[in-house]
């Protein structure tokens, strides 16, 4: 693949060549125009290889899309721009690991990869265990529908970095709950086991806490609305963040940097 770095900035194809830009990266590319036909793809004995991987990516693509429906409240403000692409990759693995389906139908069956979820930063450039130092642990019910985030006793000064000009910080408990996806040959489409309790989410918040105060620690409880009853074809994505603030006049305004996002356990 040819890449451009003259001064002419276009995309579009001119003859037999066509120029485009990739999502993340610098720069503008070129490449030859051809290829196989849509038609070709869709029907051609030689791409059943094709539309098994076009298949299984798209129902990788909508579990990723269902975490960060039920995260939306945090989407944005702790996400990079690849966040979509690394989570439908996350879940991609999940469905290499089925081997109860055939290749193209394979499930996206979480519940028992919880593992590969595990500790995923929102923004890959950066990273909570950099920003968030002090001590904590989470902890949850047998039942699956309340989550604890404890915070033990720390001078912020030491344990938090923070973006210049801060002075105040929340910190965030988060839930959501994940289904297993599995293929419907009925819809032609990947839809999840558990529509009911699927996307089901509740994100609570500490109080404002001043940066330069010793913090006396404290307990954030995440409980789901109801009584939900959670099977074992669903999965809870526990998230933890940090959030900075600015406090002018008694009001808070929100730092667009050093914010973090974490998935700390899956249970």
């Amino acid at each position: 693949m040819a890449r451009q770095k003259g001064l002419m900035k276009y995309v579009g194809t001119i003859g037999d060549v066509r120029h485009f830009k990739i999502k993340g990266q610098e720069g503008f590319f070129a490449g030859m125009v051809g290829g196989p036909t849509a038609e070709q793809v869709k029907s051609a004995p030689e791409f059943e290889r094709t539309r098994e991987n076009m298949n299984e990516f798209g129902g990788c693509a909508k579990v990723g899309k269902s975490l960060r429906t039920a995260l939306s409240a945090l989407m944005g403000k702790f996400t990079d721009s690849q966040v979509t692409g690394r989570l439908t990759s996350v879940m991609k693995k999940i469905n290499l690991e089925d081997g109860t389906e055939a290749r193209g139908y394979r499930k996206v069956e979480v519940s028992t990869q919880r593992k590969y979820l595990e500790g995923f930063e929102f923004n890959k450039n950066l990273s909570i265990s950099g920003i968030f130092n002090a001590p904590y642990d989470v902890t949850h019910t047998a039942g699956r529908d309340s989550s604890d985030f404890v915070i033990a006793p720390f001078n912020p000064a030491d344990l938090i970095s923070a973006p210049s000009g801060s002075t105040h910080f929340r910190l965030i408990n988060a839930l959501a709950v994940l289904s297993d996806f599995s293929y419907n040959p009925t819809t032609g489409s990947y839809e999840p086991d558990d529509m009911a309790n699927n996307e089901l989410t509740i994100v609570e918040y500490s109080g404002y806490i001043p940066l330069n105060t010793a913090y006396a620690g404290s307990t954030i409880t995440a409980q789901f609305p109801g009584t939900p009853t959670l099977g074992a074809n669903v999965s809870v994505v526990q998230c933890i963040g940090i959030e900075f603030f600015q406090e002018v006049n008694s009001q808070y305004y929100p730092f667009a940097s050093g914010n973090c996002l974490k998935i700390e356990e899956v249970f």
